[in-house]
């Protein structure tokens, strides 16, 4: 079945850096759209940044353009989001996913997700 395994999250200061990755198994990882979502507490899941099948294109929140870069390894499966200059609304579970549809800023696009993983940004 198909799995997504999110890691590296973890508490940092303000103005840190910190990378993710998502493993993916159990589909065919080229022809998949690729995307980091997030949700923060008490709020609703976001869209963060996406990368297209072959990652021919990529796709930023407003909010993050300039600080994450999302970026994706086909030869091991796995999916990155290099976050830099952390702030304190940062602070979420961020969440890979993958799908098929045409809307990767969406969370309609996307057919599987990953558990989550914790990022906490203190000021």
């Amino acid at each position: 079945q198909v799995q997504l395994v999110e890691s590296g999250g973890g508490l940092v200061q303000a103005g840190g850096s910190l990378r993710l990755s998502c493993a993916a198994s159990g589909l065919t990882f080229s022809i998949y759209n690729m995307g980091w979502f997030r949700r923060a507490p008490g709020e609703d899941r976001e869209f963060v940044a996406a990368a297209s099948w072959y990652g021919a294109y990529t796709y930023y929140a407003d909010s993050v353009k300039g600080r994450f870069t999302i970026a994706r390894d086909t030869a091991k499966n796995t999916v990155y989001l290099q976050i830099d200059s952390l702030k304190p609304e940062d602070t979420a579970v961020y969440y890979c996913a993958a799908g098929r549809r045409s809307t990767p800023q969406t969370i309609q696009a996307y057919d599987y997700w990953g558990q989550g993983t914790q990022v906490t940004v203190s000021s």
